[in-house]
């Protein structure tokens, strides 16, 4: 592969919902610039983009791959994410490095839930995109009903770049309106348009002259003129008003038949932005914000998009230069570290294949094996001139498991192998819960943790296995109460003596305290530490139901001491029993965590949600109403919302999404907690 400086570089993602045809999409791409001899199959598990051993078992793709396809002395970078709702954190990496995006939409289905999420994110990172309705030639393919579903969804208006010649099985090629020529099958000859199609193609081609028009100012005045613009003005006029997000282009294909490539390849080639011409980027410096754009000559930023592990090729770190560039053999600071990386050879990536480059220009995208401090997100720029580069915001990871090794040799790996997935993923995170001693691993779905759990096997030889995670709660008190407790042991030899008053009320100002009001000295102040340890120990592991206690305070105000027999342990004791009997006085009660959930949903299933929110103990707190979908803002209980994300994709056929934070605890109603008090026990006696 040649080396291609910042001008001759597109960075172009493709997305959309599942089955789209993206992955068939980038093979016809290699197919036709000559790249490959072949056409790679998903059913096979030959394509280049779905490389990993995962993808080809499952026949979908998991992660994002980037596929380098040269044409017209161009290089496209295509980023190929998945479109699976699980593995968004992937469609949101691939578009944070992208200057523009190719959103594919089915010829049958029309926009669907993936294809939703991907636009909201090209909004977010403000890309200019395609609208490409793909698989023309499916039985029941229907351009205008597909695009009808586009129109329905985006706020832009959309312009057609190109007709379908013929539709469904007649489907032959497309025509392009932009050099008025027909292309038969992958395009490479033009053709006249066909009769029967000229006055459809002259009536379109007149709203895209309109819409190029409306670009520029010189062009507009020239339109009103004369009524036409040449082709050159009419791509630049285009390119604009695509670049300031006027008007979305709509393509027409069936690249996975290879028909309608070359077209295709054209307009991203000479609408597409180079990274030049995207807009700066804002990074951090060391006396503030640095705006930076794609030249060689600027100074040093690249960002780490995605990290991946493998047992046999090691690590590989994924960037993309903004400014400067980067040499095989040299070293470079990694800001966030603050630690100086060795870069060995840089590669081009294009699937799984690596072809070694000597310099990475501004722009590009490349990787760099074995890097040992190198994490996704992380900046890498010059020792001399730092400089921290934005990091997207992912969403947060809903689903949650508790996570336990599969044998004893596992358990010591689990901490390290959590930690290096989560670098390698933005959406997935894990904690230690101290309130139930589970390890939980949360990620956007059950696909998604399914993932994870079978890479620490494959890729880090970890053996990891799932269950459902308890729930944190907490136990309390409700008023005050007194006990005392006698421990005695005399069994010949020394004996152990020690005996505590003490009385427990409500503290909502801590999480604890102890005062020390023993008078006359009938136990010394040196049992003190003991007598705390043991009160803190049942704090700790809960007094009713196993869960660690909070906000009680603690009064010892008497008690027995022996001259002889008395020892910290014998406090320790007595003070454990007599808080435990006192607490039972006290009206005990469990606390749970209550969420505040925002749950984003079309309007038609409003109802639905609803009802299932009040089955889940749900008290709405208000709406937001916006475009043809409604937010529902909750407080809801963290133990009626495990599954909540299986749920609510099921009732809202995959359109529905939510957030949720921790707000506060709240007394469990007592059914409940009797359950729950009720299992503890039984788990005791056996």
């Amino acid at each position: 592969m040649k080396e291609y400086t910042t001008e001759f570089i597109r960075n172009v993602a493709l997305v959309g919902h599942g089955s789209t045809g993206k992955t068939m999409m980038t093979e016809a791409f290699l197919h036709f610039s000559g790249a490959t001899t072949r056409l790679g199959r998903v059913e096979d598990g030959t394509t280049a983009s779905d490389f990993d051993d995962e993808e080809i078992r499952r026949k979908l793709s998991l992660y994002t791959s980037v596929i380098p396809v040269e044409h017209g002395g161009v290089k496209v970078n295509l980023l190929d994410a998945p479109g699976y709702t699980d593995f968004v954190g992937e469609v949101i990496s691939a578009l944070s490095v992208s200057d523009g995006a190719l959103v594919l939409v089915d010829s049958v289905a029309g926009v669907e839930v993936g294809t939703e999420i991907a636009w909201r994110y090209c909004d977010v990172f403000k890309l200019p995109r395609f609208v490409v309705v793909n698989k023309m030639d499916r039985d029941n393919a229907n351009l205008a009903k597909a695009l009808a579903t586009v129109e329905e969804f985006s706020e832009t208006r959309l312009i057609k770049v190109q007709l379908p010649w013929g539709e469904r099985a007649g489907f032959k090629g497309v025509i392009d309106l932009i050099g008025m020529k027909a292309y038969a099958g992958d395009g490479k000859t033009a053709e006249d348009v066909p009769a029967d199609m000229k006055e459809a193609a002259e009536e379109a081609r007149m709203e895209l002259v309109e819409a190029a028009a409306e670009g520029d100012d010189a062009l507009l005045e020239k339109y009103f003129e004369s009524g036409e613009l040449s082709d050159e003005e009419l791509l630049s006029g285009l390119k604009k008003t695509i670049l300031n997000g006027d008007y979305i282009p709509v393509f027409v294909a069936a690249t996975g038949n290879e028909k309608g490539v070359a077209p295709l390849l054209d307009a991203i080639v000479k609408l597409m932005p180079s990274p030049a011409e995207a807009p700066a980027v804002v990074a951090q410096g060391k006396d503030g914000d640095e705006t930076l754009t794609a030249s060689d000559a600027g100074p040093l930023a690249a960002y780490v998009w995605k990290t991946t592990a493998d047992p046999f090729v090691g690590k590989q770190t994924f960037f993309r230069v903004y400014s400067g560039t980067i040499a095989g053999d040299s070293r470079v600071w990694n800001q966030n570290k603050e630690t100086e990386e060795r870069f060995g050879s840089v590669n081009i990536p294009r699937g799984k294949e690596q072809i070694s480059v000597k310099v990475v220009h501004a722009g590009d995208i490349a990787n760099v094996p074995k890097l040992s401090e190198t994490a996704t997100g992380d900046t890498f720029c010059d020792r001399g001139h730092p400089l921290t580069l934005p990091v997207p915001e992912y969403p947060t990871a809903l689903f949650r498991v508790a996570i336990l090794p599969k044998t004893q040799s596992d358990a010591a790996k689990i901490s390290p192998t959590l930690t290096r997935l989560c670098e390698e993923d933005m959406t997935l995170s894990w904690h230690n819960e101290h309130a139930t001693g589970q390890t939980i691993l949360q990620g956007m779905g059950s696909q998604h943790i399914d993932v994870a759990i079978r890479r620490a096997e494959t890729k880090l030889q970890v053996g990891l296995k799932t269950e459902e995670p308890r729930i944190p709660y907490r136990e309390g008190i409700t008023k005050k109460a007194t006990a005392m407790y006698r421990h005695k042991k005399q069994s010949g030899g020394a004996g152990q003596f020690g005996e505590v008053h003490l009385t427990i009320e409500p503290y909502p100002d801590g999480d604890f305290e102890l005062s020390w009001d023993v008078f006359g000295g009938a136990i010394s102040n040196s049992y003190e530490p003991a007598i705390r340890k043991g009160i803190q120990n049942v704090m700790k592991d809960g007094a009713i139901a196993g869960y660690p206690m909070n906000n009680v305070k603690v009064s010892v105000f008497d008690g027995k001491e022996h001259p002889v027999d008395s020892k910290p342990v014998a406090f320790e004791i007595a003070a454990r029993n007599a808080f435990k009997l006192a607490v039972k006085d006290a009206g005990p009660v469990l606390f749970e965590p209550i969420m505040t959930a925002r749950i984003t949903i079309p309007d038609a299933n409003m109802g639905d949600v609803m009802g299932d929110l009040n089955t889940r103990r749900g008290r709405v707190q208000g709406t937001e109403s916006e475009r043809g979908s409604t937010t529902v803002i909750a407080h809801v209980p963290l133990a009626e919302m495990l599954r909540y994300t299986t749920q609510l994709r099921s009732i809202t056929g995959g359109r529905g999404y939510f957030t949720m934070e921790f707000d506060h605890y709240e007394i469990v109603p007592s059914h409940i907690a009797e359950e729950l008090i009720a299992a503890r026990q039984k788990e005791e006696e056996e």
